[in-house]
């Protein structure tokens, strides 16, 4: 390893934590957190998702998405409903008040990506996402050993 400064791990850490902790502090002014928004935006893109592909889409723990999206009904923004012919799924989806908080935090979050991608031509903001997406999938490896 060579300078910590060139160390991808801490590099994206870096970046990342940098990232997650402004913008959960300005969403939090507006009554979310980051988990709340990595949620609620995935449903946005997908509404009616089973909680193990939330899990997956958020890259949040399952036992942590459950009290999550149990905090989240509580306050009328998302509800649960089993899924028909399955009766051990569940889906999730927002509310009137999920999507109305929603349209609150999107504003917020795209000024987060122009920040973060300022001086970024866009071909080389999309190198960066599929680079990203990428590294992601690459970390499956490290699962199985």
């Amino acid at each position: 390893m060579g300078p910590l400064d060139s160390y991808l791990p801490y590099l994206l850490n870096r970046a990342g934590a940098r990232l997650a902790t402004a913008f959960d502090a300005e969403v939090r002014r507006l009554g979310a957190t980051l988990q709340i928004w990595r949620v609620l935006a995935a449903l946005r893109e997908h509404d009616g998702r089973r909680m193990g592909d939330l899990a997956a889409t958020t890259a949040i723990e399952v036992s942590t998405l459950t009290r999550l999206v149990d905090g989240m009904e509580k306050r009328g923004l998302v509800r649960r409903r089993p899924e028909p012919g399955d009766a051990r799924a569940v889906t999730v989806a927002t509310t009137a008040a999920g999507r109305r908080l929603t349209a609150r935090l999107l504003p917020v979050a795209d000024r987060y990506e122009r920040v973060a991608l300022d001086g970024f031509d866009p071909a080389e903001a999309d190198r960066l996402r599929a680079a990203l997406r990428r590294l992601y999938a690459n970390m499956d490896a490290l699962k199985a050993g």
